[in-house]
């Protein structure tokens, strides 16, 4: 997707004692042969968020197959104009010899949109509700994890950095664009209809697709739960089991290869269980 060409962002800096945020913490794993050392905080450096994007190139560009017009080919970075003025969530494993990023978010406050000029999703969808609210937001993005790390506990490393995140920031309602991968939306009726009848956004707090695909392909009725259920991605599944409810109407994003609806997380609305799993709880999930 193209974007205008932005200028540079402000660095993020440790406090007059030398320490960066609360949420800058390590969360290493227990000590066996060949385990994970996980850390989980934003990055520091230039060379911090090129580890990033490369990340998200080996993800997005090359396993999914976005063409990416802004991504640095030559070079295998996934990157935008966006990039400078958002705080990049990283997750190392220390024990890897190279490449130690394995998983990354990509986030934006509603305090730092004036920097920006507008958020992300923007170009996809109205955000007007979410806007009007005058409640703290948090956009979420660009979100991935190694091939590597899939299926383990790297996304709960990750979801515990990013509660924190929250909490220090005092966010009360989480956004996004989530994907399905493909452009063509009749071969995923049934899941964008099930998205469209069971998790609807109430009013207040709804996006709108600017470039407008129906999610209402069939009645509920005719909905095979248990059958669409299996063809929603995992990160989709994940909101939703956490309460999160989409937008009105899907936008077909061909420069990444997907369809993409906008997730909204209201923060006041989560259970203790449901806090519990956002905070990386094993046994709540």
């Amino acid at each position: 997707m193209k974007q205008q060409s932005l200028g540079a962002g402000k660095p993020i800096a440790p406090d007059r004692a030398g320490r960066y945020p609360l949420w800058n913490r390590r969360c290493e794993a227990k000590t066996m042969t060949g385990a994970p050392k996980f850390e989980i905080r934003l990055a520091r450096t230039e060379a911090e968020r090129e580890a990033s994007q490369r990340l998200r190139y080996d993800v997005f560009v090359r396993e999914l197959g976005a063409s990416a017009d802004s991504a640095d080919h030559d070079s295998g970075l996934e990157r935008d104009a966006f990039d400078p003025f958002f705080d990049h969530l990283l997750l190392f494993d220390n024990a890897r010899a190279h490449d130690p990023v394995v998983g990354v978010y990509r986030v934006l406050r509603s305090d730092q949109r004036s920097r920006v000029g507008r958020f992300y999703s923007e170009a996809e969808f109205d955000l007007g509700p979410l806007l009007a609210s005058d409640r703290r937001l948090l956009e979420l993005g660009r979100s991935c994890v190694h091939r590597d790390y899939r299926g383990g506990p790297a996304m709960y490393h990750l979801w515990q950095g990013l509660a924190n995140y929250v909490s220090e920031h005092e966010i009360e309602v989480l956004f996004g664009v989530a994907s399905f991968h493909g452009t063509d939306p009749a071969s995923i009726a049934a899941p964008l209809s099930h998205l469209y009848h069971n998790h609807l956004a109430p009013e207040n707090l709804r996006p709108r697709s600017k470039s407008y695909q129906t999610m209402n392909f069939m009645p509920a009725e005719q909905v095979d739960r248990a059958e669409t259920i299996k063809a929603v991605p995992a990160l989709i599944k994940a909101y939703l089991r956490l309460g999160g409810v989409v937008g009105d109407g899907a936008f077909i994003d061909h420069d990444f290869n997907t369809i993409d609806v906008c997730l909204v997380m209201d923060t006041a609305k989560l259970s203790d269980r449901h806090r519990k799993i956002y905070a990386g709880d094993k046994a709540s999930a």
